[in-house]
């Protein structure tokens, strides 16, 4: 059995919920500037693109991670 989870204040759901705002993009703007530099570093012109689809990736399923624990 599950132990039941504390109500939340205000406060503490404002909080979680501004940081899931930021989460999406954070992760996106983080895997493009990973491939972009990665580009520079090996004189290539698209593992900008492929890192940046890494990050839309993973921003979505931190994101779906985050939004799931409401349930």
């Amino acid at each position: 059995m599950k132990p039941k989870r504390r109500a939340e204040t205000q406060w503490q759901q404002f909080s979680r919920y501004s940081s899931m705002v930021m989460l999406l993009p954070s992760s996106v703007l983080v895997g493009y500037l990973m491939g972009y530099y990665l580009d520079k570093l090996f004189g290539t012109h698209f593992l900008y693109i492929v890192f940046l689809i890494l990050g839309i990736a993973a921003g979505l399923v931190s994101f779906l991670r985050e939004a799931l624990k409401d349930e």
